[in-house]
């Protein structure tokens, strides 16, 4: 039966919608995003909701959790800040959205790398087709490219997503068990791969471009000279021990990005 509360109730969802990804649209635009990554397999529930604390109290632009019905919901009761959901099953995200997440990602694979399962560009390409049949073309959509693609691939795997309706592309690096080497010097090795990616992406494609993996308060800035839009960072917050320590490092990274986006004006 026709019900006119529900047609306006679902009027001002999708109006709330469209100003927190306008928000976040406006934060890319300006280089200075900050997306706070709980994670794509993360369902602790009490560590995902420090996260959503630490992202909402810092200034940050967004906040990335898993498909998780129960904490997608939880999630949007908890913030308005913009909400990704993660995730490489097209079903799954679709049905985020219903729940009220803002944006939709195909991925982060690197997560998955530890289980040992891998993407080729094809697979990529297939489920982000599928993914936008189901959500249509309103739903601000990033995807993942896996970070250990050959170049070449990832350009293409780019225009291609681009070609789809694509919003934003998602670099990353790759899983490694080896020990990594002790100090600042450790750390730029985590994110070497994906700085990497992201200089060559920027120099080939158009769309906007958010680094991740290995992003944290050393390699932030770093990311943006290579040419990224925004950052996505996941374990220098979701790693941490205390609420407090989430929100320094998060309002650490949230500084960064403001610096890059003042310096960028200054340059125009």
């Amino acid at each position: 039966m026709y019900n006119k509360r529900d047609v306006l109730s679902q009027s001002t969802q999708k109006e709330k919608i469209m100003s927190r990804i306008e928000s976040f649209k406006r934060a890319l635009s300006e280089k200075r995003a900050v997306k706070i990554i709980a994670g794509i397999d993360n369902f602790d529930v009490n560590n995902v909701k420090k996260v959503i604390l630490a992202a909402s109290n810092s200034g940050a632009s967004a906040v990335d959790i898993c498909a998780d019905p129960d904490i997608v919901a939880m999630a949007r009761q908890m913030t308005e800040l913009p909400i990704f959901v993660s995730s490489i099953d097209p079903e799954a995200l679709a049905h985020a959205v219903i729940l009220g997440a803002d944006a939709i990602e195909l991925g982060n694979f690197d997560a998955l790398y530890k289980k040992g399962q891998a993407f080729s560009a094809s697979q990529v390409l297939a489920l982000a087709k599928q993914t936008r049949e189901l959500v249509g073309n309103d739903v601000f959509f990033c995807v993942t490219i896996p970070g250990e693609l050959e170049i070449a691939e990832q350009v293409e795997l780019a225009r291609n997503l681009e070609e789809i309706g694509v919003n934003l592309i998602q670099t990353e690096g790759h899983f490694s068990n080896e020990t990594p080497s002790n100090g600042v010097r450790g750390l730029v090795e985590r994110a070497e791969l994906t700085l990497s990616n992201t200089i060559e992406l920027s120099r080939n494609i158009e769309l906007p471009i958010m680094t991740a993996t290995g992003i944290n308060p050393t390699t932030a800035s770093l990311a943006f000279a290579s040419g990224a839009s925004a950052i996505g960072c996941g374990s220098c917050v979701n790693k941490l021990d205390s609420e407090i320590s989430m929100l320094a490092v998060s309002r650490s990274l949230v500084e960064i990005a403001e610096r890059n986006a003042q310096y960028t004006v200054e340059l125009v």
